[in-house]
C-alpha cells in the first residue's frame, strides 16, 4: 500500500520492531529495536512527539533532527548518509521524499517501506529501500540515479559519488562496541572498546573485506556477551572494500545518543554517473538482538537457511589434497590417498592447486587455466575415475581472479592485469590481479572453467583469491581508473553464471582462508574457507567468531596434520577431530602417511560426523558466557529441544584449578536430558580427576534436569591445554 505522507509505520517481525515516520522532508527512525506490540494511535502519536530533542546552546535554531538520509541541512555535523560532488559543485544534498510505498503482508510479519527522493542541488534521485525479514532482519538497500534534469545549475555535469552509508540511531544505553580484526592464520579476532565520543571507522580497503575485516560491527549494553545483553549490530552483504561506523557527537542523534552504519568503501572517482546512470549500494543488514549475540547469529542463520539456494541435502565429508601433497601431484600417489579416505568414508575429493600448466610452484602458472599434459598426460580423467569409482565426488581448486606474470595469458595479454599504466607495483605471492571487469577477460575465465566442468562433470570448485588489491586501476580509454567496485561486480556476475549454467554445482569461497567471509559472497556460494590454519587452538577460536555470522553447514572445517602445516603446534589426535567436527567436516592430513590406529580413529570420527551432521546443520548455535576465557563451552541444540552436541575445550592453562558450575546455553530448564561423554574420538587429557557425574557418564547415559543444566550449571573436569571433550544431551520428557 501507499500510505499518506505523516504517518508512522512500524515493521514487526521475530520480536523486532522498526518504525519510521514517514514525513516531509525526510522520514525519521523512530524507533529500531524491540517489537512494541500492535501499532496503535496513541503509540504513534507518542514516539513522534517524542522524537525531538531539546535543543541546545550555540546550536541551530531549531532542534537537531537525525533522519533516514543525515545532513549537514538538518544540523546533522556527524559522518552523512550521502556525500559527493559534480566537479566540485553541489557538495551539499538536499533530498526530499516525492514517492513512498508501503507493503505489510496480510499476516502482518515483517515488510517492505521504499523511500524515493530527489535533490535538486546535486541532480541525484535517491531510492532508499527497507525491508524487515520474518527473522529480524533489517536489510537497507540505496540506489543513487544521476538525473540532470532535476538540477540545472549544473546541467549534464556528472556526479562523483563519494560515499553511501545505511545509518541507523542508536540509544544511550549502547555504550560499548564489539567488532574484529586479525591477520592470515588468525581472522576474526574480536576486540572491544567503550563507545566514546567520536568516530569510530572501521574500513576494509583490500579489495576485498581481508582477513582484518570488521566482519560484524556492534553496539551493545555494558557487558554484554554469548547469552545476555541488548546488542545492535550491522553487517555489509559486499566482498568488496568496506566501511563501518559508530558515532556518537555531544548534541546526540536527534532524539537519539548514537549512530551505528556501514556501506562501501569507495575510491575517488571510482562510481562517476553521467545523466541517467546508477549506482547501487550493497545491503547492510542490522541485526537486534535482547538476548546476546547468539541471538544476533541466530537471525543471521535463519535468514540464510530460509534461502533457496541454502544446501539441503547432507554436507559431504571433504578430502582436500593441499596439506597431503601441496604441489606434488602423481597418479599413483594420489590414487593411493584416495583409496584411503574410502577407507575412512569420505565423500568429497578436491584436487588442489598444482594441476594447470606450468603450476610446480606458487610463482606460476596462474591463468593458465588448462591441464597440465607434463603432470597430467591423459589430462585428469584418469584421477576423476578413480575417484568416481569410490563413489566420491570431484572438485577442483581454481584462482580466477589472479595471474602470474610468468604465465601465457600474462604474456598474451598483458593489459588485463589489473595495475597502473605507469607501472606495475610488487607483487603478493608472485602474482597480481586479473582485471576480471574487462570483457574479453571475463569471457576467457567463465569458457575455461565451464569447459572444465562439463568435461569432467565437475561437482565441486574451492574458488581462492590470495592477494589483496593494491593500486586496483583499470587502464582503459578513460585512464586509469579505480576499479574495485567493477572487479567485484564482475566477481559476482561470473559466479551467478556458472551457477546458472551448472544449477548441482558447489563452490567455496576461500581467500588465503578467510580474507573474504560475508554474505555477499554467500549469496553466490554454499561454504566459507574460514582460515588456512588448521592448528585446532586456533581454529576452535576462529570459527567459534565465524559462526557469528554463518551457520556451521556453510564453514569447512578440517583435520590437519599433528604438526600444523601453519603454527608448527603439535597436538593430539583427539583434540584435532574433535574441533573438526562441528561444522562441514574434512581433511587435509596426508592418510597414507598414519598408521592403522590413528586411521580407525579417523573412520570413527567421520562416523560420528554422518550421525550428527544432521544436528549440527540444524541446530542454533550456542556459547557459554566463561570468566576463564582459556575454556570455551559451545554447543549446537536442535531447533525443537530435542538434542545438542556441546564441546568443552580448553586452550591454555589457567589459574582456576576448578571450572566451577559452568551452565549449559540453549537447553530447557523445565526438560529432562540425557547427559553422555561420547569419547569415541579418544579421552581427553585431564588436570586431575574427574566430577563425579563426569565418571558417571562416561559409563553411559545419566539424567539430569534441564534446571540443573542450564540454570545451576555442572563442574566440567579441568582438561590440560590443547584438549577437548564432547558432551551429548538429549531430551527424555518428549
Amino acid at each position: 500500500m501507499t500510505s499518506r505522507a505523516d504517518t508512522v509505520v512500524a515493521l514487526r517481525a521475530s520480536g523486532v520492531a522498526f518504525v519510521l515516520q514517514i514525513s516531509a522532508p525526510i522520514p525519521r527512525v523512530l524507533h529500531w529495536g524491540a517489537d512494541l506490540g500492535e501499532s496503535t494511535a496513541a503509540t504513534a502519536y507518542a514516539l513522534a512527539l517524542t522524537a525531538s530533542p531539546a535543543q541546545l546552546n550555540n546550536s541551530p535554531d531549531i532542534p537537531r533532527s537525525f533522519s533516514a538520509l543525515p545532513t549537514e541541512y538538518e544540523g546533522w555535523s556527524g559522518t552523512p548518509a550521502l556525500s559527493g560532488h559534480a566537479q566540485g559543485r553541489a557538495t551539499t544534498p538536499r533530498p526530499r521524499l516525492v514517492r513512498h510505498d508501503v507493503v505489510i503482508p496480510s499476516d502482518g510479519v515483517g515488510g517492505r517501506i521504499a523511500l524515493e527522493f530527489e535533490d535538486e542541488v546535486c541532480g541525484i534521485r535517491t531510492q532508499l529501500r527497507y525491508h524487515l525479514d520474518a527473522h529480524g532482519v533489517l536489510a537497507v538497500d540505496a540506489s543513487l540515479t544521476r538525473a540532470a534534469e532535476l538540477s540545472p545549475r549544473i546541467g549534464d555535469t556528472a556526479y562523483t559519488v563519494g560515499a553511501f552509508l545505511a545509518l541507523l540511531p542508536l540509544p544511550e544505553r549502547a555504550t560499548e562496541i564489539l567488532d574484529f580484526t586479525g591477520k592470515w592464520c588468525r581472522e576474526r579476532s574480536p576486540q572491544r572498546s567503550p563507545f566514546g565520543f567520536g568516530t569510530h571507522l572501521r574500513s576494509a580497503h583490500r579489495g576485498k573485506p581481508g582477513h582484518d575485516s570488521p566482519f560484524l560491527f556492534a553496539a551493545g549494553t555494558e557487558g554484554f556477551g554469548f547469552g545476555h545483553g541488548e546488542i545492535w549490530a550491522v553487517h555489509l552483504a559486499w566482498s568488496g572494500e568496506q566501511q563501518y561506523l559508530a558515532e556518537r557527537l555531544p548534541e546526540g542523534a536527534g532524539a537519539f545518543s548514537s549512530v551505528l552504519g556501514a556501506g562501501e568503501d569507495l575510491h575517488p572517482g571510482e562510481i562517476i554517473l553521467e545523466d541517467g546512470e546508477r549506482y547501487d549500494a550493497p545491503t547492510a543488514l542490522f541485526v537486534w538482538s535482547d538476548d546476546g549475540l547468539d541471538a544476533i547469529s541466530d537471525r543471521l542463520h535463519r535468514r540464510l537457511r530460509a534461502r533457496d539456494s541454502h544446501p539441503r541435502g547432507p554436507r559431504p565429508l571433504v578430502l582436500n589434497t593441499w596439506e597431503a601433497v601441496y604441489f606434488d601431484h602423481d597418479l599413483a600417489r594420489l590414487t593411493a590417498l584416495i583409496e584411503r579416505a574410502a577407507e575412512v568414508g569420505v565423500e568429497r575429493i578436491v584436487l588442489d592447486d598444482g594441476w594447470f600448466r606450468g603450476r610446480r610452484e606458487a610463482d606460476a602458472g596462474l591463468g593458465d587455466w588448462f591441464v597440465d599434459e607434463e603432470v597430467w598426460p591423459q589430462g585428469l580423467s584418469p584421477l576423476v575415475d578413480v575417484v568416481r569409482a569410490h563413489g566420491m565426488q570431484f572438485g577442483l581448486w581454481f584462482e580466477p581472479e589472479m595471474i602470474n606474470l610468468d604465465s601465457d595469458l600474462a604474456r598474451s595479454h598483458p593489459d588485463w592485469v589489473l595495475g597502473p599504466a605507469e607501472g606495475f607495483g610488487p607483487e603478493s605471492r608472485s602474482q597480481h590481479v586479473l582485471d576480471i571487469a574487462r570483457p574479453e577477460a571475463y569471457e576467457y575465465l567463465l569458457e575455461r572453467i565451464d569447459a572444465l566442468v562439463r568435461e569432467h562433470s565437475i561437482d565441486y570448485l574451492k574458488w581462492d583469491h590470495n592477494r589483496d588489491l593494491l593500486e586496483a586501476v583499470s587502464r582503459g580509454t578513460d585512464g586509469d581508473r579505480p576499479s574495485v567496485h567493477r572487479q567485484t561486480e564482475a566477481l559476482y556476475r561470473l559466479l551467478d553464471e556458472l551457477r546458472l549454467r551448472h544449477p548441482e554445482l558447489e563452490i567455496e569461497t576461500c581467500s588465503g582462508g578467510g580474507g573474504r567471509v560475508d554474505l555477499g559472497i554467500l549469496d553466490r556460494t554454499d561454504r566459507v574457507w574460514a582460515s588456512d590454519c588448521n592448528d585446532p587452538v586456533e581454529r576452535i577460536q576462529i570459527e567459534r567468531w565465524t559462526r557469528t555470522i554463518v551457520p556451521p553447514e556453510l564453514i569447512g572445517s578440517h583435520l590437519g596434520a599433528a604438526r600444523s602445516h601453519t603454527t608448527a603446534r603439535t597436538t593430539d589426535l583427539s583434540f584435532r577431530l574433535a574441533t573438526s567436527l562441528t561444522a562441514h567436516a574434512g581433511i587435509e592430513q596426508d592418510l597414507t602417511s598414519v598408521d592403522d590406529d590413528e586411521l580407525a580413529a579417523i573412520a570413527r570420527w567421520a562416523g560420528m560426523y554422518r550421525e550428527f551432521r544432521d544436528l549440527l546443520h540444524s541446530g542454533r548455535v550456542v556459547n557459554a558466557d566463561l570468566a576463564d576465557q582459556a575454556t570455551s563451552l559451545s554447543g549446537i541444540v536442535a531447533q525443537d529441544g530435542s538434542a545438542a552436541l556441546f564441546t568443552w575445550s580448553r586452550f591454555a592453562t589457567s589459574a582456576a584449578g576448578q571450572a566451577g558450575r559452568v551452565r549449559f546455553p540453549g537447553l530447557d530448564a523445565h526438560a529432562a536430558y540425557s547427559v553422555r561423554i561420547r569419547e569415541d574420538l579418544g579421552s581427553a587429557s585431564r588436570h586431575g580427576g574427574d566430577p563425579v557425574w563426569v565418571t558417571t557418564a562416561l559409563a553411559g547415559a545419566i539424567e539430569v534436569p534441564g534446571v540443573v543444566l542450564s540454570t545451576v550449571g555442572v563442574p566440567l573436569p579441568t582438561l590440560n591445554a590443547q584438549q577437548a571433550m564432547l558432551i551429548e544431551i538429549r531430551r527424555t520428557d518428549s
